[in-house]
């Protein structure tokens, strides 16, 4: 078994809150239903990292704020390697350029 847990970085908007399209730079909308238990479940195998183009300081405080700042192990607005990134605006490269042009045409976040 290896004893070294796989990076994952998880963006704020959208994916751990319920963002839906505003972006307010001074406010950071509630936490999603489910958010915790998801960040609990995924943080026993998994070394996770907030990954956000908001506000260091801000995103901390909502951590804190939100009682789960125990499950990051930093926050980052840079993409460093990790085993994978968790968020609601991407779409997965499959080898194919002709089907991730189709899916760029077509892609919609799913909270409009």
């Amino acid at each position: 078994m290896n004893k070294f847990k796989k990076r994952i970085l998880i963006d704020l908007d959208g994916v751990l809150n319920k963002y839906n399209g505003n972006y307010d730079e001074n406010n950071i909308p509630e936490i999603k239903d489910g958010a915790i238990e998801f960040l609990q479940n995924l943080s026993e195998n998994a070394e996770l990292y907030l990954f956000t183009t908001r506000n260091i300081l801000l995103s901390e405080k909502w951590l804190i704020e939100n009682k789960i700042d125990k499950y990051f192990k930093d926050i980052t607005n840079v993409k460093i390697p990790a085993f994978l990134y968790i968020d609601d605006r991407c779409i997965c490269f499959r080898g194919n350029y002709k089907n991730i042009l189709s899916e760029i045409e077509k892609f919609q976040v799913y909270w409009k």
